[in-house]
């Protein structure tokens, strides 16, 4: 993967407690369709644990945490823009990165370190409209707390209940050191459950 340009970006980040924080949920100025990779954190609805708890430091899975990682490996289908990296299902939220990469006609995952995912190039049965348009960060990630939430109240029998937290938090990765120690936290991310569960400021590095 090649070096992402850190000339066009301005620094938004403040030390607390040992990590690093973006000042601000969107960044102001950047064009949130460009291509790049972005730290994602998405939290469910007052921290519910509805996707099940961590026992020997492993996700005891839910039926709401298999709609998740099943949305999850959806995306590109309805993003062509969209490549997907690390990703990770915790109890009452999900740490990913998304890859940007508007030169493609087609895209395929990455290895996350979490399970065997394909590196096969995908075939997207979307219009050319759609292969061709620039989606936003946001866009991809609306997209992904409205299928899940839409399947998951489904599921419950529960429709209409807001399920997700308003917002989410956002870091513009600036290069490859940077993402490979954001994928080794995403990867170790269970692990560290029980400090992160008293300390919501570490959801977010």
């Amino acid at each position: 993967m090649n070096q992402f340009n850190e000339d066009n970006l301005v620094e938004q980040t403040e030390k607390f407690r040992g990590k690093y924080r973006v000042q601000s949920t969107r960044l102001k100025n950047w064009d949130y369709s460009s291509n790049g990779a972005y730290f994602i954190t998405i939290c469910t609805k007052n921290r519910e644990h509805y996707f099940g708890e961590i026992a020997n430091e492993k996700l005891q899975e839910t039926e709401q945490s298999k709609i998740c990682q099943n949305v999850w490996d959806d995306l590109p289908n309805h993003y062509p823009n969209c490549i997907l990296d690390s990703f990770v299902i915790m109890p009452n939220h999900v740490h990913c990165i998304v890859i940007i990469e508007n030169s493609v006609q087609s895209v395929r995952s990455v290895e996350t370190g979490l399970k065997p995912v394909s590196t096969m190039t995908t075939t997207i049965t979307t219009n050319d409209a759609n292969k061709s348009k620039r989606y936003t960060i946001s866009e991809i990630i609306r997209g992904y707390k409205t299928f899940t939430a839409r399947k998951i109240n489904n599921l419950q029998n529960t429709q209409g209940k807001t399920f997700w937290q308003p917002r989410f938090y956002d870091h513009i990765i600036r290069n490859e050191h940077e993402l490979n120690r954001i994928r080794g936290y995403i990867v170790n991310n269970p692990l560290n459950w029980e400090n992160d569960r008293n300390n919501s400021e570490n959801l977010y590095i």
